[in-house]
């Protein structure tokens, strides 16, 4: 009689559910999951090294390409962590800015999350629908910071710039008729204030739309609810953080636990899960993304009535204004000692962390008092949640080992970081 053996199987790189440069190594008695060895380091970005040989402010660019769609959350940590090392004060308005376009940041990198974990597990409508809806977050990226992804909108002591009062318009074209354009800049006549408080009143309807596609699918369902199981004791030992940790039924959120910016003003509700499963988990980012609606409304309402600066005016850490840089000595002075050399942070080491899309996004950063850091550490919420992929997917079958992939939301930026 023949031996019975396991197969091992790749999965991965070149994978389409891989979401990036992940290898699996499973192995599999006939189509249920032994075991799960993941494979990472084939996208080292050796960024922490990197910020070891850049000035603190050259290094706010390295932070976008960490998780690459959650960019600016992962600029907050990290212009936080410098700012509590140099003990600067970030004006109001430069908070609720940043807390804006944090939240900004949650829809876009869910829509994301949401329309890659439908694809992969067969709902291809869903993936469009989101992207119809990132476009026009991008484009208040866009406004705020000239990129559409890779913003460095958020710079120690504030933000780069303050909000645009008018929108970029289409203009007619060979492709785009003036009827057609006119339907297009329908919402873009007033400011990016304007453009985004639009934005909010349609989006919760979007979101209705996903769950009348999937919440109550029975498709989905059966993809999802079951699978992926963690109990609220596995997932704090395994280091979860975010909605892998909330969908497990424990209400930590640093947003709400640790606040930090003006979070301690906002209004919103934090959801968790009954189940630990990924049905769970996919209901909390549904509920999250409508939370994120309400916090953004709240600082569009703040920011209406509210002037002021949106940097700092400690010209050792932001520069002085072009005009006066232009027209007084000690202002040029200023400028060329902070765009040559950089900022000087004072001896010491801080941990930074902010509640990012995936979860606690941390910077542990140790300053010998130049102008580098002698030490940066990313604590990167992915690389928890991607140990806990074996213990996941044991007993499942190889197609569940995709839905695992899409619950836990991985960017593999920030875990080959």
């Amino acid at each position: 009689m023949a031996d019975i053996r396991n197969y091992t199987l790749n999965f991965g790189p070149q994978h389409p559910a891989a979401h990036g440069v992940l290898r699996l190594v499973l192995e599999l008695d006939g189509e249920v999951i032994e075991r799960a060895d993941p494979h990472i380091g084939l996208l080292h970005r050796a960024t922490e090294k990197l910020a070891e040989t850049r000035t603190y402010i050259q290094s706010v660019p390295y932070m976008d390409r960490l998780d690459y769609v959650s960019m600016m959350a992962n600029e907050h940590a990290y212009v936080m962590a410098i700012e509590r090392l140099v003990g600067v004060e970030v004006p109001l308005r430069a908070q609720y800015i940043r807390v804006m376009f944090d939240e900004i940041t949650r829809l876009l990198n869910h829509l994301l999350w949401i329309g890659a974990h439908g694809l992969d597990i067969g709902a291809m409508a869903v993936f469009l629908y989101a992207f119809r809806e990132r476009e026009d977050l991008f484009d208040m990226y866009e406004a705020a910071s000239g990129a559409r992804m890779h913003a460095a909108y958020y710079r120690p002591g504030g933000v780069f710039r303050d909000l645009p009062d008018s929108m970029p318009r289409y203009a007619p074209s060979a492709y785009r008729s003036a009827q057609e354009v006119e339907r297009l800049n329908a919402n873009r006549r007033g400011s990016l204030l304007d453009f985004i408080e639009d934005f909010t009143k349609r989006f919760p309807t979007y979101v209705d739309e996903y769950e009348t596609l999937l919440t109550d699918n029975r498709i989905w369902k059966q993809r999802l609810v079951g699978i992926g199981v963690v109990s609220p004791e596995r997932a704090l030992a395994l280091g979860f953080t975010g909605p892998m940790l909330r969908g497990s039924g424990i209400a930590w959120d640093l947003r709400k636990k640790q606040p930090y910016e003006v979070y301690r003003q906002m209004d919103f509700d934090i959801p968790i899960g009954r189940n630990g499963d990924s049905y769970d988990r996919y209901l909390v980012r549904m509920e999250e993304m409508r939370q994120s609606n309400r916090i953004i409304r709240q600082c569009i309402e703040w920011l209406r009535t509210h002037p002021g600066p949106v940097m700092s005016d400690d010209h050792k850490v932001a520069p002085p204004s072009r005009v006066d840089m232009k027209s007084n000595m000690e202002e040029l002075i200023h400028h060329f000692k902070l765009f040559t050399e950089g900022i000087h942070v004072p001896p010491g080491e801080v941990y930074a962390a902010v509640e990012a899309p995936k979860g606690e996004f941390g910077i542990y950063l140790v300053s010998d008092g130049a102008n580098k850091p002698y030490r940066l550490k990313i604590r990167a919420p992915g690389f928890a949640h991607l140990q806990a992929f074996d213990e996941m997917t044991r007993g499942h079958m190889l197609a569940d080992a995709v839905t695992v992939i899409g619950t836990q939301d991985i960017v593999f930026g920030e875990i080959d970081r």
